[in-house]
């Protein structure tokens, strides 16, 4: 499974008239509300120095990763829902994006870690920058 291409999901409110009792069920099973902590944007795929010395820059930022996968590259952006409640719940469940009241959980980091099915995962800036190294053998060399 990998992590939800461009998405910013969101825990069901149990509350909410609309709400499945399935998604409710599973959802309340997660701690940390991990599909609500991230959210990821598909990069070009790095063909060349060029294109990893900007993955690099786009790594020096906090909180951000890359990996691939079967689906292509992608930038991993670790920042939390800004209406994700204390509870797990989000604050703006009747007024949410499409994307959001799109998202369903039937299959989710609850059943299985994104990470599994990652080809390749960049923690930060040095593992990048190791794995530069080793592709292009005078990576230090301008």
């Amino acid at each position: 499974m990998s992590k939800p291409k461009s998405y910013i999901p969101v825990t069901i409110d149990p509350h909410a008239s609309d709400a499945h009792s399935g998604d409710v069920e599973k959802c309340s099973r997660c701690t940390g509300t991990i599909c609500c902590t991230y959210t990821t944007q598909a990069v070009p795929t790095p063909r060349g120095r060029d294109d990893f010395q900007h993955l690099l820059w786009q790594l020096a930022h906090e909180n951000i990763q890359a990996y691939k996968d079967e689906d292509g590259w992608f930038l991993l952006i670790n920042n939390r829902c800004r209406f994700l409640g204390k509870d797990g719940r989000c604050g703006i469940y009747h007024s949410r994006p499409d994307v959001c009241r799109e998202y369903s959980n039937d299959y989710c980091e609850l059943d299985e870690r994104a990470e599994d099915n990652f080809e390749l995962f960049f923690d930060g800036y040095e593992s990048l920058l190791a794995y530069c190294r080793k592709r292009y053998k005078n990576w230090d060399q301008k």
